[in-house]
Formats: C-alpha cells, sequence, structure tokens
C-alpha cells in the first residue's frame, strides 16, 4: 500500500488539475457570441428588428 502522503499529493494534485479544467470550461462556453449577439450590431446598424 502507498503512504499516505503519496496518496494525499495524487489526489491534492487531481483535485487542482480539474478546479482548473472546470474554471476554463466555464469561461469557454461564454466566450463565443450567439448568431443573434453576433449580428445585432449589423441589424441596427441596417435598421432591421425582430
Amino acid at each position: 500500500m502507498a503512504s499516505l502522503m503519496k496518496m494525499v499529493t495524487i489526489k491534492r494534485k487531481a483535485k487542482l488539475r480539474k478546479a482548473g479544467r472546470k474554471r476554463k470550461n466555464k469561461m469557454a462556453a461564454r466566450s463565443t457570441l450567439s448568431m443573434d449577439e453576433l449580428f445585432a450590431e449589423i441589424d441596427k446598424a441596417q435598421g432591421k428588428s425582430k
């Protein structure tokens, strides 16, 4: 059986990696604008509205 310190180190490393991944996934979810948001300025400039 591995030592307690080795097990804790592995768990901590995995937890930190998962936290960073969750944070990045959360940030990436809204980094891309939807089609409506993307073309809203163009439509507004042309005088179009929904």
